[in-house]
């Protein structure tokens, strides 16, 4: 009991905290403190930090996560500073009218899985937000639903593959098992991005805003290869077994040059434009979700989580969607709410009466979408952080879609796998 009041405090604690403006990665540091205070019963508290140290896996992962995640906004800023952005923008309107490059955008980067990627798109979304009169946080909830439109079908993602490994079952049958419910989080996605631009009409018409008279100007669409291009050397990682967050540097590291290269960027104005971009605290951020994340392993509060749902005797239904869900909201980690509640709900799969593969799907997607909106999601922090907003102010749209979202893959759960 008084370490699931732990994970309680703990998660109150930081979302107070971001909003007396405390740094993100900071505030994530004091909860998994007050996360491993609380868990005194359950271990030595000394046994923390020494297990963290003693973690190389852990100290290697965070470490090229700071580095990439500071990559990717160096990216993002260099493209913003240089003018590539808005170049790319008007390029793209030739192709997606009416708001549609708020949509093809995040999407479009969704394609390189690496955490805090919707700070890629943010600069896009932003910008093009402004031409329709999109609120910041209407911007900020299309850029992260969009970005995370291929996690559920997405067949070279570490969740997919482990979730299936987890299951014995085919990646394409656990894929199977999601995509209608991929496309139900497209539709939405559009329905809802349809309604606001068109609300905005009368605004869309002052501007005097006629996309079909817009110039069929393709160079701009030359700067979509920097941030697509890390994706390619995601295949290293496939092809080689080179590590995922290694590939992607070096990935990141590329597109930078060739965007210098694109823009025809002075030697002079190198130095100024790097000095512009690099910034220390989406670093702090991932170690910051790092270190959460692993105290709350190494303290299982996932379990007391699990005894919490088992004590109110919910249906076996009803737990297979409140555990999964709970954990991604609570780690902001997909991979781990997985890997933590498929051993815990495994033992209920008879009982359940569901599909091995219908049983799969519900446990990923009811993860996937508790860490979707979470406010320690690193995409919702980074994209929130970079459009100077909060997370928690796109959930009178977030959750409401999310919980649609959810009630349409359990009556395809339940009626058609």
């Amino acid at each position: 009991m008084l370490q699931l009041i732990g994970v309680i405090i703990a998660f109150i604690l930081v979302i107070l905290l971001i909003r007396f403006k405390i740094n993100f990665g900071f505030a994530l540091i004091i909860g998994a403190i007050s996360l491993a205070i609380f868990s005194f019963n359950e271990i030595n508290l000394v046994e923390i930090p020494l297990k963290m140290i003693g973690n190389q896996e852990f100290l290697i992962d965070t470490a090229l996560l700071a580095i990439l995640m500071t990559l990717i906004y160096m990216l993002a800023k260099i493209m913003q500073e240089t003018g590539a952005i808005k170049k790319l923008i008007d390029s793209l309107r030739t192709i997606f009218t009416k708001g549609g490059t708020m949509a093809a955008v995040p999407a479009i980067y969704g394609l390189m899985p690496v955490p805090g990627g919707a700070l890629f798109s943010a600069p896009v979304v932003e910008e093009e937000g402004e031409e329709f009169n999109i609120h910041v946080d209407k911007k900020n909830f299309f850029n992260v639903w969009f970005r995370h439109i291929w996690f559920p079908v997405y067949p070279i993602s570490i969740t997919i593959l482990t979730t299936a490994k987890l299951a014995e079952i085919e990646v394409a049958d656990l894929i199977r098992g999601n995509f209608l419910t991929f496309v139900a989080m497209v539709l939405l996605g559009f329905i809802l991005l349809t309604f606001f631009v068109n609300k905005n009409k009368d605004f869309i018409k002052s501007k005097k805003m006629d996309f079909k008279c817009i110039k069929k100007e393709c160079k701009g669409l030359l700067f979509i290869l920097p941030p697509i291009i890390p994706v390619f050397f995601g295949f290293f990682n496939i092809l080689f077994n080179v590590p995922l967050e290694i590939c992607f540097i070096f990935g990141v590291i590329t597109s930078i040059i060739i965007l210098l290269y694109l823009v025809k960027t002075p030697k002079s104005e190198f130095k100024e434009l790097f000095k512009k971009s690099i910034t220390w605290k989406f670093a702090m951020l991932m170690i910051g979700i790092m270190v959460f994340k692993e105290i709350f392993d190494i303290t299982n509060s996932s379990i007391a989580i699990f005894d919490m749902i088992q004590g109110f005797n919910v249906p076996i239904l009803l737990m297979l969607i409140l555990l999964p869900l709970i954990l991604g909201l609570v780690t902001g980690y997909l991979l781990v709410s997985i890997t933590l509640s498929y051993p815990l709900l495994l033992p209920f799969f008879d009982a359940s009466g569901l599909s091995v593969i219908g049983f799969t799907s519900l446990i990923f997607m009811s993860g996937f979408l508790g860490y979707l909106i979470s406010p320690i999601h690193l995409c919702n922090v980074v994209s929130s952080s970079y459009l100077k907003t909060e997370t928690i102010k796109m959930y009178p749209i977030f959750i409401p879609t999310a919980i649609v979202l959810l009630l349409i893959h359990v009556l395809i759960v339940l009626y058609v796998l």
